[in-house]
């Protein structure tokens, strides 16, 4: 995943006028502080006791989306009673119809503003990291019912836009032909993940998944994407290639369990300094402006790795 993004370097422009620069953007048509979403976790009860709710109330706070797993807690009402921001409810399907129906009625009920469907998950993958230190996932504790997740195909798709009204996306799109699949059946959001390269071996990091995606795409719904993205710049990089917002998860992770609500807090403002930072550098006041033509391909200064956006953990003189 760190790969992909470390291997795009910027081609600045300059003599242009960045004295104010926006780093506002879209997600689901509302208007939110930057081009970001808090992505869904089912782990966030094990980084922090409040969890979900932390999280919640930090993306509220700041002016930003965020997803909410259907493995993690405290759940849907909860955080539906709590926050009045724009948030979505992630589902991992473990019954039937009614079942999924039933879900839906409660988002909706709940005030949630997108339903979202993970759609890469139709097999649990043999995750050799977890398995070596004994970690059991969240959503490996509740994979009852995964019958269900493998039986998923377009033809629930097509059921769930005839029966709600309410944007529905797709989280786990890989490659064009399933992101035009996704367009053709109503989805109003493409998100592209791989799972955090923890499905599927050999796959595509995802910011070279997303050219082709958000090409078959072609502007009929929004994109996002997720997958290794720890710093303002791999925000950049992108929405530089035609997404429309980016979904952080790992680095949220790191801001909550190191200071709950504020911890995330802070990390969105980290992302945002550096965002308006490296887009003056790039000659750019607002992410309207960004095209591919601020990228080029290039070799990675550094090996990469989960910290590779974070050069100093690597230095000799950085004191654990």
């Amino acid at each position: 995943m760190r790969q992909g993004l470390d291997a795009l370097a910027f081609r600045p422009r300059v003599l242009r006028d960045v004295s104010e620069i926006d780093c506002g953007g879209t997600v689901l048509g509302r208007k939110t502080r930057l081009p970001l979403s808090l992505a869904p976790m089912g782990s966030l009860p094990t980084m922090h006791p409040g969890g979900a709710m932390e999280v919640a109330k930090a993306a509220e706070e700041f002016g930003v989306v965020s997803y909410l797993s259907s493995v993690t807690q405290p759940g849907l009402e909860e955080i539906g009673s709590e926050t009045g921001h724009p948030k979505v409810f992630q589902l991992y399907v473990r019954g039937d119809r009614d079942w999924i129906a039933d879900h839906v009625r409660r988002a909706v009920d709940s005030g949630y503003a997108g339903f979202c469907l993970t759609v890469d998950v139709a097999v649990y993958s043999r995750r050799e990291r977890d398995i070596i230190k004994r970690y059991v996932p969240t959503a490996r504790v509740r994979a009852q019912g995964m019958t269900h997740q493998a039986a998923m195909t377009w033809d629930l798709v097509k059921w769930f836009k005839d029966s709600f009204d309410i944007p529905l996306i797709l989280k786990g799109i890989a490659i064009a032909e399933d992101a035009a699949e996704a367009v053709h059946h109503g989805a109003d959001v493409v998100y592209v993940s791989n799972h955090g390269g923890r499905q599927l071996d050999h796959g595509r990091a995802t910011i070279e998944m997303l050219p082709e995606i958000v090409a078959a795409v072609d502007g009929r719904a929004e994109v996002v994407v997720d997958g290794g993205f720890m710093r303002g710049s791999d925000v950049i990089k992108a929405i530089a290639l035609g997404a429309s917002s980016v979904a952080i998860g790992k680095v949220q992770g790191f801001g909550l369990a190191a200071d709950g609500r504020n911890g995330v807090s802070r990390v969105l403002e980290i992302l945002e300094t550096e965002i308006r930072t490296n887009l003056g550098l790039l000659g750019v006041a607002s992410f309207d402006t960004l095209d591919p033509s601020y990228l080029h391909p290039a070799r990675p200064v550094m090996d990469s790795g989960v910290t590779s956006a974070f050069p100093l953990f690597q230095s000799p003189d950085w004191e654990y």
